[in-house]
């Protein structure tokens, strides 16, 4: 075992092609000889493994691996690496450029052709290369993944492991904090921050090139569903601003507001309903102060450390009476000056609870005066309300019927926060689903909605193992609602309302049909019904965020995982939700010929589907950027190719590859994707 001597043999090697094949051979029984343990052939590999991958690379030389290498590999017990085939007489400017890669690397099924006589033979026999413990070759025959028409038909889709059928997956989470999700989404260019040169405006959001995207998919898929997929929910799209009566007849005007609290020290504005308080007594009966918190993920842990600061700082020790948490809307008016300040601790600067309205406040026309007063829509539901009666005659639907609008909404929220969960500017996608007053009936609509709402969601690829319902009491609810139940969806920051699905009984129809003095009434001509009457019809309401449902997509779709020691992430997008639904990868950027042939797949596929082009770094981190913003499938276009127009298309949760044709492609992406 002589470094020195392996490296003049090397270097012979190199120039001399087939008679340094033979050296290395002569090299391998050497070292057999002087040692045949385990130990010295581990360092033999290793040594000469650094020696092939840190060796650069130069016009016109061609890196030949010798017969020691490829044996030594196949037959390593250890290490707890896979290695891919081995192929000789390949450049490794042209066709190995990136190091080797634990994870995710890729697997070129081109470069079999050119593998040497003793791998083969090895192949042959039923030992695999790619196999550290020396099992039977599982891809030396491929698995054939059932495709429906395309296998029917002869034409099956070959899937070979990237490594392994059985990756080694160290650690996996799909947990992610706020911190990171934002940093994904602005790195990424899912959302950016609205007018950010200066500064920004909180409580606005941007949607990048990957993010609007995502939010229009996500946009489809529900119009596609609760729209076209039934025959008694028709589409609406109503104005932002309305008559200003609209929101009297609502009760948006004299009673849409929130208790607000403002800090005098550091002029922060708080939720009242959202700002907690306790007070602190000792065993003694003794009364230490009070602590005050923003509502959070875990309100009574915080509170305890509230508590020990606060005895730290009183220089006192013993046990205290269990605290009552309340919120400031609670609070006595004696207690007030008594409650610090979240942003400053100091007691006496917060003010007494007062109501502040949220609805956004412009003029209509070249006056402003109280005559030319008009809002921005705070929800999208009063537009189909004073629309019922046009959609009922035109669209000749009978009750049952719904009708659906997505749209822009504005609230004047007091402290928008956690991203674009609560934002000032948001989107909306509603249902006013019109059913008989029926004491008996309304019920089982109510729960109808509820299941087919879940539903939906865990359709999109939402995590159920976090979504819960949140069932509000009688004395809860609002004036005009006679159930309400919330999906509630586990974000970074804590459980919150996703969805909610209300039964506002007659409420809203009533309430126009007086203001406006217009009959709101339908008649029901229903030949079957026992007599034809009229009434106004009662109201069951499915209502979702667009953007607080883009950040539960984002939420459960990232997976972080530690596979042989590297970390990926990337996004496990339903296919229907992802931005693009495939990346085209040249190998090579400098060969023109291969571009122009990667290029055509492009130009087709994205006629149809939206599929983005990346020719530029290595191809394992070109893989690891489509992986991080959620592309289905990667096709990589390779030398092999051009001969016989084949390409590798990788799939993102699994690392797993297939070679298939590219006439294949389309009908390949058509049944992974439109089904959905």
């Amino acid at each position: 075992h002589d470094p020195a001597g392996l490296a003049r043999s090397k270097r012979r090697r190199l120039g001399r092609g087939a008679e340094g094949r033979m050296q290395s051979d002569s090299a391998e029984g050497c070292c057999a000889r002087a040692g045949k343990t385990d130990v010295v052939r581990q360092i033999m590999r290793s040594v000469l493994l650094a020696c092939v991958w840190l060796l650069p690379s130069s016009k016109g030389r061609e890196l030949r691996r010798p017969a020691f290498l490829r044996t030594s590999i196949a037959d390593s017990k250890g290490g707890g690496v896979r290695f891919r085939p081995l192929s000789p007489l390949r450049k490794v400017s042209s066709r190995l450029r990136s190091p080797l890669r634990p994870l995710c690397r890729s697997r070129l099924n081109s470069l079999e052709e050119g593998t040497s006589a003793a791998t083969a033979e090895r192949t042959a026999v039923g030992v695999s290369p790619s196999q550290a413990n020396g099992a039977p070759y599982a891809a030396a025959a491929p698995t054939t993944r059932v495709d429906g028409d395309i296998e029917a038909k002869g034409k099956g889709v070959a899937w070979y492991p990237e490594w392994s059928s059985d990756r080694a997956i160290e650690h996996i989470t799909t947990d992610v904090s706020m911190t990171d999700l934002v940093s994904l989404c602005r790195r990424r260019g899912f959302v950016f921050q609205s007018s950010e040169i200066y500064n920004g405006m909180n409580g606005f959001w941007d949607y990048g090139p990957l993010g609007v995207e995502v939010h229009r998919n996500i946009k489809n898929r529900w119009w596609d569903k609760m729209v076209r997929e039934r025959e008694d929910i028709v589409g609406l799209d109503c104005s932002i601003i309305m008559a200003p009566k609209t929101w009297e007849a609502s009760g948006h005007v004299g009673g849409f507001s929130d208790p607000m609290i403002d800090c005098k020290e550091s002029k922060m504005r708080y939720r009242a309903d959202q700002l907690y308080f306790a007070r602190v007594e000792l065993e003694s009966g003794e009364l230490l102060g009070y602590i005050s918190m923003l509502d959070g993920d875990n309100n009574e842990a915080h509170a305890k450390k509230l508590v020990k600061t606060l005895m730290k700082k009183a220089d006192v020790k013993g046990d205290t009476k269990p605290l009552e948490l309340k919120d400031a809307t609670q609070a006595a008016p004696e207690e007030i000056p008594l409650i610090p300040s979240p942003a400053t601790g100091i007691p006496g600067s917060l003010t007494p609870p007062r109501e502040f309205n949220l609805m956004f406040e412009t003029s209509v026309g070249a006056l402003s005066d109280a005559a030319s007063k008009a809002y921005l829509r705070p929800e999208t539901a009063q537009g189909i309300f004073v629309n019922f009666k046009n959609v009922a005659q035109t669209s000749r639907v009978k009750v049952p019927f719904g009708i659906a609008q997505i749209g822009k909404a504005f609230r004047n929220e007091i402290n928008p926060r956690n991203f674009i969960f609560r934002s000032r500017e948001f989107e909306q996608m509603e249902i006013e689903y019109f059913i008989p007053p029926d004491e008996d009936a309304w019920p089982e609509y109510y729960k109808q909605w509820i299941g087919e709402s879940w539903d939906w969601l865990k359709s999109i690829g939402l995590r159920e193992d976090l979504m819960s319902y949140d069932v509000h009491q009688k004395c809860d609810l609002a004036h005009y609602a006679r159930a309400c139940t919330d999906i509630i969806f586990k974000f970074p920051f804590g459980e919150s309302e996703l969805m909610g699905i209300a039964a506002r009984g007659d409420f809203d129809l009533s309430q126009h049909e007086k203001t406006s003095g217009k009959s709101m009434e339908y008649f029901d001509s229903d030949p079957n019904a026992a007599d034809k009457r009229r009434y106004v019809p009662h109201v069951i309401e499915p209502s979702l965020g667009v953007d607080r449902l883009f950040l539960a997509v984002m939420v459960s779709a990232y997976v972080e995982e530690k596979v042989d020691g590297e970390k990926r992430t990337y996004l496990k997008f339903h296919p229907s939700l992802a931005p693009y639904k495939a990346a085209v990868l040249p190998l090579v950027k400098n060969k023109p010929e291969l571009v122009s042939k990667a290029r055509g797949i492009f130009e087709k596929l994205k006629r149809r589907y939206s599929v983005f082009w990346d020719a530029s770094g290595s191809i394992g981190r070109r893989y690891r950027r489509a992986d991080e913003v959620g592309v289905p499938f990667a096709i990589t276009v390779d030398f092999d190719s051009l001969q016989d127009d084949s390409v590798t298309v990788r799939d993102r949760d699994s690392c797993e590859q297939t070679r298939m044709k590219i006439s294949d492609l389309y009908p390949f992406l058509t049944q992974q994707i439109d089904p959905w």
